[in-house]
């Protein structure tokens, strides 16, 4: 199988094409990567050489570029490329609309136009919204908050649209929040353990109690390897891990787990419109592709603060932006 990864220089995208050269040697892989700021050729330094394995630096929105690598006889496209952070997309939205939506777009088009077998959309339980109880069905109603949710749920209906009006062989898969290596840090968790391992100050939105469902990445991307050999055309598959946790519970415990002081913690001004719980229901996929999470929350974040105290190297050149300027300089040739 010949798979375009777009995206897979990030968090996600990383740990998928990593699981999918240790789980399926023999797929090639073409990872497609603006590498913006959250995206990290060092994510896959170990990998870069391997046979069957290709990185292509660019925009999913770059249209001549797209249709040129599906012009290669491709199977699948796996979307993880988007602009995800709710705190940025407050400050301007126009690089989630241009990345999330229109370069979801273009990547329809191009699996039109070259036939492409499978279009697994990576999206997000926020497009959902807020729920004070229960759980998310894939059939609930979707609520976005931000516009960040927002540009993702476009991306999610349109999907949908082309499934509908043009027979896409796409599936949208939506995941509650990851934890793992090469996680960027200014996400909750990384941001959490730098920051005590620099002892500074550790921020806390509103009052703290704002409840994520956690999965590790690993579970994460065995679902989508799932979903890509057994998932319904047209489909939506809800992944989660049932570790449901307040922020500031997760935070104490990190510390905890760290060996650092409490007092870390520093309330601030909660953000905008900032989404009380989410949660959900994992049935369809467990039911239909025999699914389930392999890490108990314990485990994973346990694995994850000892992947940070290890790779100290790897987390403190993001922090101080070497690492964006490298590859500016890498690339500012070609």
């Amino acid at each position: 199988m010949k798979l375009l990864v777009t995206g897979g220089a990030g968090f996600i995208g990383s740990n998928f094409i990593r699981h999918i050269r240790q789980e399926h040697p023999d797929w090639e892989i073409t990872n497609l990567d603006k590498l913006t700021y959250a995206g990290n050729l060092e994510n896959l330094k170990d990998i870069q050489d391997q046979p069957g394995y290709h990185f292509v630096k660019g925009d999913i929105a770059d249209r001549k570029l797209v249709d040129k690598l599906l012009s290669q006889g491709l199977d699948v496209i796996v979307n993880f490329a988007a602009e995800s952070h709710v705190d940025r997309s407050i400050l301007d939205a126009s690089p989630f609309i241009e990345t999330n939506v229109k370069g979801t777009q273009v990547l329809l088009e191009g699996a039109k136009k070259h036939g492409i077998q499978r279009f697994l959309q990576v999206s997000t339980d926020e497009v959902y919204g807020s729920i004070n109880s229960g759980h998310f069905t894939e059939e609930s109603l979707l609520s976005p908050n931000s516009p960040y949710s927002a540009s993702k749920t476009a991306a999610d209906l349109l999907c949908r649209a082309y499934f509908k009006t043009h027979h896409l062989p796409a599936i949208v898969t939506r995941c509650t929040n990851n934890l793992g290596p090469y996680q960027f840090p200014e996400k909750l968790i990384p941001l959490v353990i730098t920051n005590a391992l620099e002892n500074k100050p550790v921020p806390v939105y509103g009052d703290g109690l704002n409840i994520r469902d956690w999965i590790f990445v690993g579970d994460h991307c065995r679902a989508l390897d799932a979903v890509i050999q057994k998932g319904q055309l047209g489909g939506i598959y809800n992944i989660g891990g049932g570790n449901e946790k307040t922020n500031l519970e997760l935070i104490r415990k990190l510390l905890e787990l760290l060996n650092k002081p409490q007092s870390l913690i520093q309330f601030v001004t909660d953000r905008p419109a900032h989404d009380r719980r989410y949660a959900v229901d994992c049935t369809r996929i467990t039911t239909e592709l025999g699914w389930k999470p392999a890490y108990s929350f314990e485990k994973a974040l346990n694995a994850t603060v000892d992947w940070y105290l290890k790779n100290e190297s790897w987390w403190r050149s993001i922090k101080s932006g070497e690492y964006a300027k490298y590859y500016e300089r890498m690339y500012s040739h070609r």
